[in-house]
């Protein structure tokens, strides 16, 4: 019978591992990684919002969860995006709006309306980093403004924020979901 040693074996999957280690690509410097500063129960992770008679070619604003640091740390919000649009719904931007200017949050709102803010004519906040102080949250919220190109089969969903705390770069999706239904 053979004898075989084990421990060329260990070493040589040892110097497999750490060569594929060295093989993948580096961190980047400012990478996002994974966050937790912003509250996850705010209004519009508790349900859906909409409407059952929209039509193709309308705009409508969705407003993005309220940003509100709990953490003890400040953050500085310098990206959002929804991060499902399904087919028939074109997003044409993001913005950030005062909730005392718009005399509330918007739950969606459609472009034309009497109780829809004018945003065109609004201090849009959106074209800087937007601080939120450590545990607190803020009068400034997001929202995406979009199009509907077809009937939507799906609906919008997923809120993600990109902020920097303490020199670091992290992303944080919040549920909030959005359904356009259109009469066919």
């Amino acid at each position: 019978m053979r004898r075989v040693s084990v421990i060329p074996l260990v070493s040589l999957a040892l110097l497999a591992a750490f060569t594929v280690a060295e093989c993948s690509p580096p961190r980047e410097a400012g990478q996002a990684v994974p966050g937790n500063a912003l509250a996850t129960d705010g209004v519009q992770s508790s349900g859906t919002v909409g409407t059952e008679h929209a039509r193709v070619g309308e705009i409508w604003y969705f407003a993005l969860p309220v940003p509100n640091n709990t953490s003890s740390t400040p953050i500085a919000i310098t990206k959002v995006s929804v991060l499902h649009i399904p087919a028939g719904i074109k997003v044409l931007g993001y913005g950030a709006y005062d909730l005392n200017d718009t005399e509330g949050l918007p739950l969606p709102a459609k472009e034309g309306e009497t109780y829809t803010p004018d945003f065109a004519r609004l201090k849009n906040y959106a074209t800087k980093p937007l601080k939120v102080p450590a545990g607190k949250g803020g009068d400034i919220f997001y929202l995406a403004k979009m199009r509907i190109t077809a009937p939507p089969k799906e609906t919008v969903r997923e809120c993600r924020f990109e902020y920097e705390q303490g020199g670091r770069t992290y992303v944080q999706t919040l549920d909030c979901e959005l359904e356009l239904k259109v009469a066919e």
